[in-house]
């Protein structure tokens, strides 16, 4: 008989290895390159003028900028805590947000369409944060969120405080004004899985938008954790 170690080492080797070769051979799978995929089909249909939150250097970790995600919009603003008052403090041009602080009267509704891309885990006054959101967007805001991942965090930079479900994310968004109209979570058994939505304000149409692959009676991760003879 194995010993139960070496049995775990073992296990986790294997499983390391499985994850690594679905890694190489399907990256379209790894969150990030999927919820880009989503976001190159449905960014297109906005028009207006667009501000990635907190969005550092605009980068997609795919060798492109989320600025060109949104052909049509008629301006694209990039926000960060400090601006670009430091050297490496985010995008150059970018403009000043502090998304928990107190609503800025010059970023009241100045937006159409706002995007928050991996940044509310890191975010520990979730209220604060979403009423701040509510409070420069006019119409769409578009959010990508961890529903599962490693913890991640830097120690006195930022840290990693949360997770999201999809009925939670969609409470957030019904709380502050918005309509959860889409959302897609890459829901696969080894990878970190992220959540892309978009809400609308009341009334707000977008023409071409998808229909969306989550439903109420959809549940992340239930082939995965919930099957007959399942080791879970």
């Amino acid at each position: 008989m194995i010993p139960k170690p070496i049995a775990q080492r073992y296990l986790e080797r294997l499983r390391r290895w499985t994850i690594n070769q679905a890694r190489r051979r399907f990256p379209e799978l790894r969150p990030r390159n999927a919820s880009n995929a989503v976001l190159r089909e449905i960014c297109p249909l906005f028009q207006g003028h667009v501000v990635n939150v907190s969005g550092f250097m605009d980068e997609d970790k795919e060798g492109g900028h989320y600025k060109d995600y949104f052909p049509n919009a008629a301006s694209y603003t990039i926000t960060n805590y400090a601006g670009s008052a430091e050297v490496g403090d985010g995008a150059p041009g970018s403009i000043y947000f502090d998304l928990v602080g107190p609503a800025m009267t010059e970023m009241d509704k100045r937006f159409d369409t706002a995007i928050c891309h991996t940044v509310l885990e890191h975010i520990q006054d979730i209220p604060a944060a979403f009423a701040n959101l509510s409070f420069i967007t006019k119409e769409t805001l578009i959010i990508v969120v961890p529903f599962v991942q490693d913890e991640h965090y830097s120690p006195g930079i930022f840290g990693d405080y949360w997770r999201y479900t999809p009925l939670g994310l969609k409470e957030l968004y019904a709380q502050h004004g918005f309509e959860m109209k889409y959302l897609y979570a890459n829901d696969t058994p080894w990878y970190p899985v992220y959540l892309t939505a978009v809400g609308v304000r009341p009334g707000v149409e977008i023409e071409g938008l998808p229909p969306s692959p989550w439903t109420e009676e959809s549940r992340i991760a239930r082939d995965t954790f919930v099957f007959e003879g399942s080791a879970w």
